[in-house]
């Protein structure tokens, strides 16, 4: 990714022949900010990542960290897309090969594989963690890296080159604590608790319920721990002595399954709800099964894999056959699903007779009612906005696949645009 431009050089005839004869054999330039371009052999503008004969996405995914299970979920299923892609003709006359990087959930490692892999590839399909993704903001709006994080903060809206993939963490909170109000009898003058991570994650959900409570006359006590922290007896305590008649979390499984185990240990015996990231399905052979099977509930942007949405019942299909043995987790859906749209963008984008990077940006940003049959429609138009304001409530159930059924069908949340616009006024 570290570039250097053509010095003009008054001598060195032979090495800067040679590197226009280089230049010239590859048809673009090994600058990773997608402005130096050329043409293939079908007129087709072409750019860092792109031949004749191929397209290059990337993945810079943890394979070897705390999210290894979801890493590996996720690249299978968007390896089964290249491959299904591909035996239909790839995309654009070219075939799709995905490049997999694995951080390990390392920021400087993630920061240092970006770079050896940006010249490369044409777009990143799956970037995991929002700390990663943080600190990889500059370097992808640079290049026009058109990146679809495995991460749902809203800080990361805005970025004309990233786009979040469905609600964000604080408009699924809004979706929380409306649920628990209508379903489970919390009422004003009502207390909740919010276990939350340190960082963009656990600050922004926090943001939506705290919102979402001061409007329904309830009142957050909100308990803040880090990602190392899985024993969550001192929160239990502080919220049962709080009187928290729910608790919210915003963490991940080994943090859901404590909370669920311990409070139900200890008579706490409340509703809790937890945002996506919170749940995986090996929590069902844990022993706190019973309390998480009795107790929680998952708001999300992405229906359940046990869903019977025909798109998603073909997906989970074709994977178990693909790779069977594997579990089909939320991993698989999100990461499908984003590779289906980023294969939409480069249809789109070589119909308007360009794969050039920043090209393939503008061909995502005028999806307005993008479609997979994978669960909301998404509209990809406005980089201030989440693409999807609709939120599904699922419950685990050890039976299903993933481990999660539907309780809701995928809506909107009382107040959602009350609260987006007080975001940005």
């Amino acid at each position: 990714m570290n570039t250097t431009h053509r010095r003009h050089r008054t001598s060195g005839i032979v090495a800067a022949t040679a590197l226009a004869l280089l230049l010239a054999a590859t048809g673009c330039s090994s600058k990773a900010d997608g402005k130096n371009t050329g043409s293939g052999a079908d007129g087709v503008k072409t750019g860092p990542g792109v031949t004749d004969k191929t397209i290059r996405l990337g993945a810079l995914t943890d394979l070897t960290g705390p999210y290894a299970t979801l890493g590996k979920s996720i690249v299978q299923a968007q390896k089964m897309w290249a491959d299904e892609t591909n035996a239909k003709g790839g995309v654009c006359g070219r075939q799709v090969e995905i490049v997999v990087k694995d951080h390990g959930y390392d920021v400087q490692k993630a920061v240092t594989t970006y770079a050896d892999i940006a010249p490369d590839v044409v777009a990143l399909p799956q970037v995991i963690g929002s700390p990663v993704v943080a600190a990889l903001l500059d370097d992808i709006e640079r290049d026009h890296m058109l990146t679809f994080p495995q991460a749902w903060a809203a800080s990361l809206l805005g970025k004309d080159s990233v786009q979040v993939l469905g609600t964000t963490y604080d408009v699924d909170m809004l979706a929380a604590v409306d649920y628990l109000t209508r379903t489970k009898g919390l009422a004003k003058g009502d207390t909740i608790g919010h276990v939350y991570f340190e960082g963009d994650y656990g600050a922004n959900a926090l943001e939506g319920s705290t919102w979402a409570a001061e409007k329904a006359g309830m009142k957050v006590v909100a308990q803040k721990i880090k990602a190392t922290d899985t024993d969550l007896s001192a929160q239990v305590s502080a919220l049962r002595k709080a009187k928290v008649k729910a608790i919210l979390i915003s963490a991940g499984p080994a943090q859901t399954a404590s909370l669920a185990g311990v409070a139900a240990s200890r008579g706490l015996r409340v509703p809790i709800v937890s945002n996506a990231p919170g749940f995986a399905p090996q929590l069902m052979k844990t022993p706190a099964a019973a309390a998480l099977e009795g107790m929680l509930s998952v708001v999300s942007a992405a229906p359940a894999v046990s869903s019977d949405l025909p798109g998603v019942r073909r997906m989970v299909s074709a994977y178990e056959k693909k790779f069977p043995g594997s579990p089909v987790d939320s991993g698989v859906l999100s990461g499908y699903n984003a590779a289906q749209l980023i294969g939409a963008d480069l249809k789109k984008a070589c119909a308007a007779g360009s794969l050039a990077r920043e090209d393939v940006v503008a061909a995502h940003r005028a999806q307005k009612n993008a479609d997979t049959g994978l669960g909301s429609p998404l509209d990809f138009s406005d980089v201030s906005r989440p693409a999807s304001l609709e939120t599904y409530v699922l419950k685990p159930d050890p039976k299903a696949a993933g481990a999660l059924v539907k309780v809701e069908d995928a809506h909107s949340a009382p107040g959602v645009e009350e609260y987006l616009n007080s975001r940005t006024s």
